[in-house]
């Protein structure tokens, strides 16, 4: 019914070495060195899964996960540890081992398998999905920084019309590119904070065939920025067991870009008329998002964590533009649950006991809204972390299946089977050698 095409490319990044005399220095060096490097290979190869679906107002949401939290249902407002990257909850850069500097790269291929009513279609995805990294500032304080995404927009479909058809199709991404920071005022608290840039394009165009072809084109360009807050609070039960209590926010605010609707008679290729040309500030809003969860640990032989997020898209303002989009667009505030867990038999037995073993499920009670309907997912998910030979490096691979379909009225019956491939390398850059 549709088909996907993503292009993907390769990225290079070289790595830097620190002295503590230049040290603060270095940090800005590698930062900027790193995001460039970041940018381009974001662009170029970032993955867009197909669904028409995507064709409502942002398109499908994001919320920020990485591989190992994915393998976990997409947990990670509790999460706390060493050893990993976790920009679902900015407090967490506040709990990172002085000595190391952490970077994390995941890539996803995505199959879907769609039905609407007797017609069955299916489309293949993939490429880069996120890149970030984290590292120690100075005692008590991190630092993180990273692109990642935060929605796309991916479809092709058609439709019969008397005397000729109608074609749709969609793509673009909302992305975001953050610098983030976190202190830790007292033992077991933790705030931080993540500011980004929020950028990206989202393309829509609709051709109408009969007598003649006219072209609708719709386009929304996001330059803007955005903030997101987190705190988390860790209690110790005893020398193994601990309770960790994570929280998020995200403010709702106005989105700052343009929109263009523009058609075309197709065939003499001459431009009729730009019929919509305006701002987003004060037409189109990002909702206030709640993150709350809470995790426990028995040393590092066991985790699990439950979270539920929170996003009032019923109050935020969305235009819809006259005559390219209906009069009817509206959003319903989204909530999703989610749960993981993950199992290492022996930190320090031999490699299958080292072996991180990983389960999840999650349930996400969409915002997108189609003709009176809403759009809902749930999905169950599966993963490894395989420990690189002679280092703390972790090579991630997980399985995720997803159910998508609307209600009450059934549209399309969406099926995914993802395959998720990270790696968060764990290097010792911040190591000292002393001279005997």
């Amino acid at each position: 019914m549709y088909i996907a095409l993503v292009v993907e490319s390769g990225y290079a990044i070289k790595q830097i070495f620190f002295t503590p005399k230049d040290r603060m220095k270095k940090y800005q060096y590698m930062i900027a060195t790193l995001l460039v490097a970041m940018a381009g290979a974001f662009q170029a190869a970032a993955q867009v899964t197909e669904t028409p679906y995507s064709r409502v107002g942002y398109g499908v949401l994001n919320d920020n996960a990485t591989g190992i939290q994915r393998h976990m249902g997409g947990v990670g407002y509790a999460m706390q540890g060493g050893r990993a990257v976790n920009s679902m909850n900015p407090a967490s850069y506040a709990v990172i081992d002085s000595l190391t500097f952490i970077w994390d790269v995941g890539l996803e291929a995505n199959q879907v398998w769609s039905k609407e009513g007797t017609t069955k279609g299916k489309a293949f995805s993939g490429g880069l999905d996120y890149l970030n990294g984290v590292f120690r500032v100075a005692k008590n304080v991190g630092a993180s920084f990273g692109f990642i995404p935060v929605s796309s927009v991916n479809y092709r479909f058609n439709n019969e019309l008397d005397g000729g058809n109608e074609s749709r199709e969609g793509e673009g991404a909302i992305s975001e590119l953050y610098l983030g920071g976190a202190w830790s005022p007292v033992k077991g608290l933790s705030v931080g904070a993540n500011f980004s840039y929020l950028f990206g394009t989202l393309e829509h165009t609709t051709a109408v065939r009969g007598v003649a072809t006219t072209i609708y084109y719709r386009m929304m360009e996001v330059r803007d920025w955005n903030v997101h807050i987190g705190a988390q609070y860790a209690l110790d039960l005893d020398r193994k067991n601990r309770v960790v209590l994570g929280a998020t926010y995200s403010p709702k605010k106005s989105l700052h870009g343009n929109t263009i609707g523009t058609y075309y008679d197709a065939t003499s290729d001459l431009k009729l008329d730009t019929a919509y040309n305006s701002s987003l500030k004060g037409k189109y809003e990002q909702p206030n998002t709640f993150g709350v969860g809470v995790s426990y640990s028995h040393g590092s032989k066991f985790f699990a964590e439950v979270d539920f997020t929170y996003q009032d898209w019923a109050k935020a303002k969305y235009t819809p533009m006259p005559g390219f989009e209906s009069a009817n667009t509206k959003f319903d505030n989204r909530w999703k649950v989610g749960a993981g867990l993950q199992y290492i038999p022996d930190e320090r037995g031999n490699y299958l006991k080292r072996i991180n073993y990983r389960l999840g499920a999650f349930y996400n009670h969409d915002y997108i809204n189609v003709l009176g309907n809403n759009v809902r997912d749930y999905g169950l998910t599966l993963g490894f972390g395989f420990p690189a030979l002679g280092s703390k490096t972790l090579v991630n691979l997980g399985l995720e299946w997803k159910h998508r379909v609307s209600s009450p009225v059934c549209l399309v019956k969406e099926d995914f089977l993802g395959v998720t491939f990270s790696v968060t390398f764990n290097e010792m850059w911040f190591w000292k050698n002393k001279l005997r």
